[in-house]
């Protein structure tokens, strides 16, 4: 009888690990993009958030990063482009002021699915400009948005002023923006060092009505021993509504020893089968 009970025990602790591990490789996918938009001004030059506020909503993301928006400017006739893009998509709103401009502010943002559960504002080197990271922190990750410099030493600086920033969380960790750098740059081989690239840097996504090089990129954080799995990842074909294209990625995060743990689980279960 205690026999027959240790084994129905074991098969119970079996059936709750295989679950576990069958849900962690395949129930924590999230969609994750960045989009430089121009602050709503297509390559039409007609403004126009409504058709920005398209182009996320179909593509569904869970977080997306925005790049080159308004706050309260005279060009945009006092309008703050994100909240308008919040209240047209439906999604939470973080915003970033990265410079004073035309009695406003100019900067980046986030659009959540989820309330974050905090964020924090910052100022990043620019020679030309004030650049800025937005790292917003949501219930299992860490999701940052930035615009970086058009200046290489600028740039490569950044990065170390990112993970920096970084170290104070202990969830995945995941990067996207308008990096203005291509794939064989020096600060695309600093990236390399640390970092997973989720999007595919095969594909361009600049100018976006006829795309030659690619400078938006969605980043892993490896550091934090968390592993990225990338599901699907794409460019996605949007001609006119910036000048920019989106780029999505599906990914799941696994915790580097949770995953080891479920492979050697998994192998011990086949066993006895």
């Amino acid at each position: 009888m205690k026999m027959k009970k240790v084994i129905m025990s074991l098969c119970l602790t079996a059936h709750v690990f295989a679950v576990f591990c069958q849900q962690f490789h395949s129930g924590n996918t999230v969609r994750v993009m960045t989009y430089n938009v121009r602050n709503g001004i297509g390559l039409d030059n007609v403004t126009d958030y409504r058709r920005i506020a398209d182009v996320i909503t179909r593509l569904c993301p869970d977080v997306v990063a925005l790049q080159e928006l308004d706050s309260v400017t005279n060009r945009s006739e006092q309008i703050d482009v994100l909240l308008r893009l919040s209240e047209l998509t439906q999604m939470h709103s973080v915003y970033s002021a990265s410079i004073l401009f035309d009695g406003g502010k100019y900067g980046i943002g986030v659009l959540s699915k989820q309330p974050p559960l905090s964020w924090k504002r910052i100022p990043l080197p620019g020679r030309e400009e004030q650049r800025s990271l937005l790292l917003v922190e949501l219930p299992d990750y860490v999701f940052c948005c930035t615009h970086f410099s058009l200046n290489e030493e600028d740039r490569i600086a950044s990065v170390l002023l990112v993970e920096e920033a970084l170290k104070a969380y202990r969830k995945p960790a995941v990067l996207a923006g308008d990096i203005n750098a291509t794939p064989d740059s020096p600060v695309l081989e600093i990236f390399r060092e640390k970092w997973k690239i989720l999007s595919d840097p095969k594909q361009p996504t600049f100018p976006a009505n006829n795309p030659q090089v690619t400078i938006d990129y969605l980043f892993g954080y490896l550091p934090a021993e968390f592993v990225y799995s990338v599901r699907q990842t794409q460019v996605v074909n949007e001609p006119v509504a910036s000048d920019h294209r989106p780029v999505f990625a599906d990914i799941s995060f696994a915790n580097l020893n949770t995953a080891v743990f479920c492979l050697g689980y998994r192998s011990y279960q086949s066993r006895f089968r």
